[in-house]
């Protein structure tokens, strides 16, 4: 099979009705790790890169989408943290078109019977609509 575990997907494929930032870019907690003496945890890091994980809730605006589809997490592996577009909307969530967006299906059984769910990663942010103009925050990558 030609396709690999994670795949490239278009942003209007994943989120054909717009998708919004709902709170901040946050680093990703390494469960694993051990924890410091404050009770905090390290930052998890990616196993294919080993740059630091980072992450963010969007909303989904598809009317079709179930309840547990609606708040999604897209993950992003970068440096430094990945910075959204402005919010211009007079929305309280910022409106964004993920770049790089790559997506991986898993089975999720933590229901009453299990479901294909989806795993998000993207390289970065743009204001919808001007993804590859004139240099929109691609730094997470």
């Amino acid at each position: 099979m030609a396709i690999a575990k994670r795949f490239p997907i278009a942003h209007g494929l994943a989120f054909p009705n717009g998708a919004f930032l709902r709170g901040f870019v946050e680093p990703v907690a390494d469960f694993q790790g051990e924890q410091r003496p404050d009770g905090s945890r390290p930052q998890q890091r990616d196993k294919e890169t080993g740059l630091p994980l980072w992450q963010c809730t969007v909303i989904d605006a598809d009317d079709d989408a179930n309840r547990k589809d609606i708040g999604v997490t897209v993950k992003f592996a970068a440096e430094v943290q990945p910075v959204p577009p402005k919010n211009t909307s007079p929305l309280p969530w910022t409106p964004v078109e993920f770049v790089g967006l790559t997506a991986l299906p898993y089975i999720d059984d933590n229901g009453n019977r299990p479901r294909i769910a989806w795993s998000f990663r993207a390289q970065g942010f743009a204001t919808p609509g001007q993804a590859g103009k004139s240099g929109e925050s691609k730094d997470a990558a």
